[in-house]
């Protein structure tokens, strides 16, 4: 039997925490292991407990859920975190992803979604749509500090993390960037899904980012998408 995926919920407010916990108790490959007031107490019980997913408010005392998730992604083997957030602005979800967050999703999406982003990205799977993501890409490059020798070192650093990878690996971060799932991806390339997983994870490693996000980042800069 498969082992249930487990969860730490961290946000400031318990009404929110209590009908999340409610909501993910009924799924039976999903246990709810702890709860955190704020981001201090969240790292803090994550170290602890070791939770394959962190779902992350933004804004809470003492430590938000930014500062909390590049406090766990500094950590080796850090658990996957989904911020789930009241506040859809461009620059929260800029910077979560940036922060290392997994994904993005506001508290008002149906129960049944956040269910499968749990699932997804523990499967490794993209928490946005290729539309999100080249909207953040463009966003991320648009930005005033991208003037043009901050572009060209970017694209020379991406070019250059992108020649660390197997040609089969290069094909599949073109794939990644351009929103395929891994079933897409094993699809595409005649590949098994475990194999694609086991490519995106070399990935991870090889072009030093922590998401799938920042993997179709590092091609649309190297001028490859």
């Amino acid at each position: 039997m498969t082992a249930a995926t487990t969860v730490l919920l961290v946000d400031d407010d318990p009404l929110v925490r209590s009908a999340l916990a409610l909501m993910l108790g009924g799924q039976s490959d999903i246990e709810v292991v702890g709860e955190a007031s704020d981001g201090h107490e969240g790292v803090r019980l994550a170290g602890q407990l070791r939770p394959d997913v962190v779902l992350m408010d933004i804004r809470m005392p003492r430590l938000d859920g930014l500062g909390a998730t590049r406090e766990l992604h500094a950590h080796p083997d850090p658990p996957r975190v989904i911020v789930l957030t009241t506040f859809d602005a461009d620059e929260h979800v800029v910077e979560a992803l940036a922060s290392g967050a997994d994904g993005f999703l506001l508290k008002d999406t149906p129960p049944p979604q956040i269910i499968d982003a749990i699932r997804k990205v523990v499967d490794d799977e993209p928490m946005l749509s290729p539309s999100v993501t080249r909207t953040l890409i463009r966003r991320l490059r648009d930005e005033p500090d991208a003037a043009e020798d901050l572009a060209a070192a970017r694209t020379a650093d991406a070019l250059a993390r992108m020649d660390l990878l197997t040609d089969r690996e290069r094909d599949v971060a073109l794939a990644v960037g351009r929103g395929l799932s891994n079933a897409e991806i094993a699809r595409d390339l005649y590949l098994s899904v475990p194999t694609v997983k086991a490519h995106v994870s070399r990935l991870f490693d090889k072009l030093q980012v922590t998401n799938r996000v920042q993997i179709a980042i590092c091609v649309h800069d190297a001028g490859l998408s």
